[in-house]
């Protein structure tokens, strides 16, 4: 895995809301690369500086200071049309709410991506119903979100994620709205994509959703404090070891 070419280059990033007296330091100096291939859980209690950090990861927001390279683009520069462009080409994004447009078809919710990226009609109907048929979503193409279940809609959204081809896909607490249920069938799809070889990050707080991940990383007060590969010595935490051997 090491040898793998980086989809993620986070050099001393450090994001600063406000100023002089009344500043937050939201991140302290990260660095971090993360690998072609390599599934990763980013945790971290409210506060830590986690959703900053999956921001800027996201090209949502852009670092104060620091330098990031996502897939060999250096987007800390970048105007906000370029930020625009380089979410839709290199990174499939899944949200907790599953932000899926309520009145259109799953298969249409899929094609949206496409729509923004230019791509023909003809070619956007074939991989949106492709990326349906990998997430188990053959036969709801033309459901729309109220006609699924969460864990449906869930499924809709991480398919909605991988129709570009992204380098990345990037899960905002992805089962936070699910049920027990629903949260293992949404993570055995992403422990699938994994071993087909996409690049994952989560952000999630719950220590058996990041269990997952191959690699946890913990902030605190805007710095990592500890980044440990599965099966390593305290793994996520001293208190949540790992129930199953990889």
């Amino acid at each position: 895995m090491g040898t793998q070419r980086p989809v993620i280059e986070l050099t001393d990033i450090r994001k600063t809301y406000g100023m002089d007296g009344n500043a937050v330091h939201a991140l302290r100096g990260v660095s971090l690369t993360v690998p072609t291939g390599d599934y990763v859980a980013i945790m971290g209690a409210s506060g830590s500086g986690k959703s900053t950090l999956m921001n800027i990861i996201g090209c949502l927001d852009v670092p104060t200071t620091g330098r990031y390279l996502l897939d060999d683009v250096e987007v800390e520069h970048l105007s906000d049309r370029q930020l625009a462009l380089v979410r839709n080409r290199k990174i499939g994004f899944v949200f907790q709410s599953f932000n899926l447009l309520p009145r259109t078809t799953a298969l249409d919710n899929v094609e949206l991506p496409l729509i923004y990226a230019g791509v023909g009609t003809a070619e956007r109907r074939k991989r949106a119903r492709a990326a349906l048929e990998l997430v188990g979503l053959s036969e709801r193409m033309n459901h729309k979100p109220q006609e699924l279940s969460g864990g449906q809609q869930q499924r809709v959204a991480v398919a909605r994620a991988l129709v570009t081809a992204p380098s990345l896909i990037l899960a905002d607490e992805p089962t936070g709205n699910l049920d027990s249920t629903s949260s293992s069938d949404v993570m055995a799809l992403f422990d699938r994509l994994h071993r087909a070889g996409r690049t994952i990050v989560l952000i999630t707080h719950e220590h058996d959703i990041a269990e997952h991940a191959e690699r946890a990383i913990r902030l605190m007060d805007g710095q990592i404090v500890s980044d440990e590969r599965n099966g390593e010595r305290g793994w996520i935490s001293e208190q949540h070891t790992v129930r199953h051997a990889r």
